[in-house]
């Protein structure tokens, strides 16, 4: 097993134009063996912050430490990092052993060293019966487990990955997730990755850094991104979310009571730093919310009527208007739909307050 390495960004900047700063002020410390997800839209800086790593691209200010040895001055074949590209940049006219086999002779490992771990890193991805091919000859997933495979063949204690997945359909992208998580705790090196797809970061990481203009948003675990937002932005980006605005009533300890606009009070959770009088988004996932339920302990019940019901298999998605929000979504696991339900049909839709968050800003 390989022992990860651990990285440090400090103060770290970059702009191309000399104004607009595309990373801004960037700390992050990257933990030894982790798998660390960077996510954001396109422009936000997560792609910059990968290529300054491997050393593609160099900061404006600040500094980037591997291992506690500052990178200022090293050139990406001197780092010793995995890389692992969205177009595979395999070798066409090479085979897959051949492929493997270059980064090992470039690096001066001898031959029945270099076989050795063609082999081991060929079994890992399940490819050993694929190593005469060339890659015209195998499928995109298959070109993918071979970029993966290089990029572990000479044992790095870092691997970077732009967007590796992004060309795959979405049956093969979701396994080759799952494959990717379970190569990451078998080989033990840290893994940083990007990606803009929010279902990709959550399933694969230990933990994700949110990025949006140049900043991080909020780093922390898939759980406590998905459930425990710290802004509207993350709120937002990360998973379906009916969103609210409106004005703080009263903070009460780690609850507190908004007028959302459209003349409804909501009872929430609120983020720290929250005071009486401030604006705030409001942020209520669909499946945390309830149908007509015969339930009378929740902390947010609201009459309304079906707009529209769309049916997607496993769950029933009803739409329903909520003060000035036309469309608020309900997810109801099929096995839990006591429907039907049609349009125009009224009915109560229902939720606590701990499964709503009251946030800071207020995004228009």
């Amino acid at each position: 097993m390989t022992l990860g390495a651990s990285v440090q960004f400090r103060g770290v900047s970059k702009t191309y134009d000399g104004q607009a700063l595309v990373v801004d002020g960037l700390d992050l410390a990257i933990h030894s063996g982790e798998f660390l997800t960077l996510l954001g839209p396109s422009g936000s800086g997560k792609t910059t912050t990968l290529m300054m790593l491997a050393g593609f691209e160099v900061p404006t200010s600040g500094e980037i430490n591997l291992d506690g040895r500052s990178l200022t001055n090293v050139p990406p074949y001197k780092r010793s990092i995995g890389m692992v590209f969205q177009n595979y940049a395999l070798f066409p006219h090479m085979t897959v052993e051949e492929n493997l086999a270059f980064p090992l002779q470039a690096r001066g490992v001898s031959a029945s060293e270099a076989s050795a771990r063609i082999r081991r890193a060929l079994e890992m991805v399940q490819l050993a019966e694929f190593a005469t091919r060339r890659p015209a000859q195998l499928s995109g997933g298959q070109q993918q487990r071979v970029a993966v495979a290089r990029s572990l063949v000479y044992q790095p204690s870092l691997v970077l990955m732009d967007e590796p997945l992004g060309a795959l359909d979405k049956q093969l992208r979701e396994q080759m997730q799952l494959e990717l998580k379970h190569i990451h705790q078998s080989v033990g090196a840290t893994f940083v990755y990007v990606t803009h797809d929010q279902d990709e970061a959550l399933t694969m990481s230990d933990r994700v850094a949110v990025f949006n203009d140049g900043k991080i948003q909020q780093l922390d675990t898939p759980e406590h991104l998905y459930e425990k937002p710290e802004n509207a932005f993350v709120a937002q980006f990360i998973g379906e979310n009916n969103r609210f605005t409106g004005q703080v009533e009263e903070v009460s300890g780690n609850l507190c009571r908004v007028s959302v606009d459209g003349g409804v009070t909501m009872l929430a959770t609120s983020v720290p730093g929250l005071l009486a009088g401030s604006r705030s988004a409001v942020s209520v996932r669909p499946e945390v919310v309830a149908v007509d339920p015969i339930d009378v302990g929740y902390d947010n019940r609201l009459t309304t009527q079906v707009l529209e019901t769309i049916y997607h298999g496993d769950h029933l998605r009803i739409r329903v208007r909520i003060a000035e929000n036309d469309q608020f979504i309900v997810k109801i696991p099929r096995q839990l739909c006591s429907g039907p339900y049609e349009v125009g049909q009224p009915c109560e839709v229902a939720w606590m307050a701990h499964d709503c968050r009251a946030l800071l800003d207020a995004p228009e």
